[in-house]
């Protein structure tokens, strides 16, 4: 069965590749790089709350109402 990298596109054979889902370790590789260096993020619960809350302070001090 043939997979599409998911960095490059490149079309490689799933079975027996020992990188999969990527076509190779360079491919492999730039993803983890993508990760470390932050630019893929998997939003919490505690972020999403978080998020909310400075939303509604901020709304509160523009508004004047505490």
């Amino acid at each position: 069965m043939l997979v599409k990298c998911p960095t490059c596109g490149k079309q490689k054979e799933y079975e027996g590749n020992p990188f999969r889902p990527f076509c190779s370790e360079r491919c492999k590789l730039i993803d983890l790089g993508a990760w470390v260096d932050e630019e893929y993020k998997i939003a919490s619960e505690e972020e999403s709350i978080s998020e909310a809350n400075t939303d509604n302070s901020r709304i509160l001090e523009e508004t004047g109402d505490e």
